[in-house]
C-alpha cells in the first residue's frame, strides 16, 4: 500500500488530500485571505507560508508527514510537455519559480511537494500540467506566423475522465477517439485521438467558448480597436480575457449557477448568457469533431459546470449527433494526481524527466 500528499494550490486556497491508494483519507481546501495573500509580492514568494499552514494541518490532525510514499503536487504553467507522471527536478522548480510561460498558483505544487518530500526521503512528482503538449503541428498554424497556437488546457482532468470512460468500458483509452469539454472556471474542449490530444483551445488566454470569468475566442479587430483606444493598460486587457471577461463580464457574476438559475426564472439577459455558453460549447465540440474526421467514440462533458443537468442536456441535444454523450460532473483532481502517482509507484509507467 501506497500512502500519498496530494497538493493542489489554488489562487486564494491550497486544497490537499492524503491517500492509500485510491482510498481518500483526508481532504481539506485551506483558505487564504485576501490580507495574507497580499503580504507577498510574488508567487513563489507565498512558498515557505503555504507549505507551513499544510504541514500544521497535518500535525493538527495527527498525520505523520514521515508515512507517506510519495508527494504529488499540481503542475503548473511549465514548457509544453507530453502527458505523463514527472518526477521533480531542478529543472521543473526552476521554471516553475520562474514563471517561464506564466505565473499560476499552481506553479507552486511542485515546489511544495519538492520540499516536503525532501524532508522525508521520497519522490515527489507532477501529473498532467496544464501544458501538456499533444497537438498536431497543423493544429498549431494561427493564421499569423508570429502567433503560434498554444496547448494550455485543463489536461489532468481530461486525461483522467478519458481514461475512467476507457476503463468503465472496458478498452483502452490509446484506442478511442473522444471529445472531451471540461466546463469549469475556464473552459477547454480537447479531440482525442488515440492516446493524445491534437487539438484544444487555449483556455487561459483566449480561444474557444466563453467562460464564468474568461472571454474566450473574440472578434480580433475589435479587441485592438479596445487595445489602442487609450482607455485601458495593458494589464486591464489581459483582465478582460481571463478574470474579468465572460459570464462576469456580461451578467456581473462568475458562479454559472446565478445565471443559470435567473435564466430559469425568466431573466431574459441571463437567458441569452445561458443560451450562448451552450451555443459555443456545442460549437467547439463540432470543430472537434471535424478534426477527428467524424470518427467520435464518445462526448464527454466534466467539469464543475456539467453538474447542471440543464446545460449537459441542451449541448447534448445539440452534439448527440455525432457520439454518445456521457457526464462526468467535477474535476476530481486530487484523484486524478494520485492515480497518475500510482501509475508509476506500481510499475505501470515510469516517471518521465522533465528537461
Amino acid at each position: 500500500m501506497h500512502r500519498l500528499l496530494i497538493i493542489n494550490p489554488g489562487s486564494t486556497s491550497t486544497k490537499i488530500g492524503v491517500y492509500e491508494d485510491e482510498t481518500q483519507i483526508l481532504e481539506e481546501n485551506l483558505k487564504h485571505s485576501a490580507e495574507e495573500i497580499a503580504k507577498y509580492d510574488t508567487i513563489y514568494d507565498q512558498f515557505k507560508f503555504r507549505k507551513e499552514v499544510i504541514l500544521n494541518y497535518l500535525k493538527e490532525k495527527g498525520i505523520d508527514i514521515k508515512t507517506f510514499s510519495a508527494v504529488v503536487g499540481r503542475g503548473g504553467i511549465i514548457k509544453p510537455i507530453e502527458s505523463g507522471t514527472y518526477t521533480v527536478n531542478d529543472a521543473i522548480l526552476k521554471d516553475s519559480k520562474n514563471g517561464v510561460q506564466g505565473q499560476h498558483a499552481s506553479n507552486l505544487g511542485a515546489i511544495i511537494s519538492d520540499a516536503i518530500a525532501k524532508e522525508i526521503g521520497v519522490s515527489a512528482f507532477i501529473v498532467d500540467p496544464v501544458t501538456v503538449d499533444e497537438m498536431q503541428e497543423v493544429a498549431k498554424i494561427s493564421g499569423m506566423p508570429d502567433v503560434k497556437r498554444r496547448s494550455i488546457f485543463h489536461a489532468l482532468n481530461q486525461k483522467a475522465v478519458g481514461k475512467r470512460y476507457a476503463k468503465e468500458k472496458g478498452v483502452k483509452y490509446e484506442d478511442l477517439n473522444l471529445i472531451i469539454a471540461h466546463m469549469g472556471g475556464g473552459t477547454s474542449v480537447g479531440a482525442h485521438s488515440k492516446g493524445k490530444v491534437i487539438d484544444v483551445n487555449n483556455a487561459l488566454t483566449g480561444e474557444g467558448p466563453f467562460s464564468p470569468e474568461r472571454s474566450g475566442g473574440v472578434p480580433l479587430g475589435d479587441l485592438i480597436d479596445i487595445a489602442y483606444s487609450g482607455k485601458v493598460t495593458h494589464e486591464e486587457m489581459k483582465k478582460k480575457i481571463n478574470g474579468k471577461g465572460g459570464a462576469v463580464a456580461y451578467a456581473g457574476t462568475n458562479d454559472f449557477k446565478v445565471v443559470a438559475d435567473k435564466a430559469d426564472a425568466g431573466d431574459k439577459d441571463s437567458k441569452l448568457i445561458y443560451d450562448a455558453y451552450i451555443y459555443q460549447i456545442a460549437k467547439e465540440i463540432g470543430q472537434d469533431a471535424a478534426v477527428l474526421s467524424g470518427k467520435v467514440d464518445a462526448v464527454l462533458l466534466t467539469g464543475g459546470i456539467s453538474y447542471n443537468k440543464g446545460i449537459t442536456g441542451k449541448i447534448a441535444a445539440r452534439v448527440s449527433f455525432i457520439a454518445p454523450v456521457v457526464v462526468y460532473p467535477g474535476e476530481d483532481e486530487l484523484l486524478a494526481l494520485t492515480q497518475g502517482a500510482l501509475r508509476v509507484l506500481n510499475g505501470e509507467e515510469k516517471a518521465k524527466i522533465y528537461k
